[in-house]
């Protein structure tokens, strides 16, 4: 399990992309690409707009409020526990299991922000990693060499430790 300390939380703040102010400024730019989503509100402001991702993880909360606007489960739905602050051994298998079997949900026991590294490193070139940037709108992450470099460095920025959450 990685674990995110206190003293590198700034480093996550900004967007991981590029920030768009509402879904319909990205909808040009997601066709003919394998959609990811990251986050309740926006995996169902894609599937209002016709829209189903590849991969959603989703965890049933916005803004650490139960969700309104629950996405629809798309293809199987796999359950992981990812406490808040981490990125659990079981995610990132999730993760990388979904990206060669989509469509595929990850239901999040915890937080499913930090999903988005792992998920750009395991998603193939070319695809596009979306999620919600909390009262600022979208982030669009185009998956290159480069944006798989950024999540690695990113990820060094984390403890790794021995995962109390057992596999299941």
């Amino acid at each position: 399990m990685f674990v995110l300390p206190d003293e590198s939380r700034q480093l996550f703040k900004d967007p991981f992309g590029t920030l768009h102010r509402d879904i319909g400024t990205v909808l040009p730019e997601l066709a003919g690409r394998t959609i990811y989503s990251v986050g309740d509100v926006v995996t169902h402001s894609l599937q209002q707009n016709g829209i189903t991702p590849a991969i959603a993880v989703v965890d049933g909360q916005t803004m650490r409020s139960p969700c309104i606007k629950m996405p629809e489960i798309a293809g199987p739905c796999i359950h992981v526990k990812n406490p808040p602050g981490t990125i659990t051994d079981e995610l990132v298998s999730a993760l990388t299991h979904a990206v060669d079997h989509t469509p595929v949900t990850i239901l999040v026991d915890g937080e499913e922000d930090l999903a988005v590294i792992p998920l750009v490193i395991a998603a193939p070139l070319s695809s596009i990693v979306i999620y919600g940037q909390p009262n600022e709108g979208v982030v669009l992450r185009i998956v290159d060499d480069q944006a798989k470099t950024a999540a690695r460095r990113l990820l060094t920025q984390f403890t790794k430790t021995e995962s109390p959450i057992p596999h299941n």
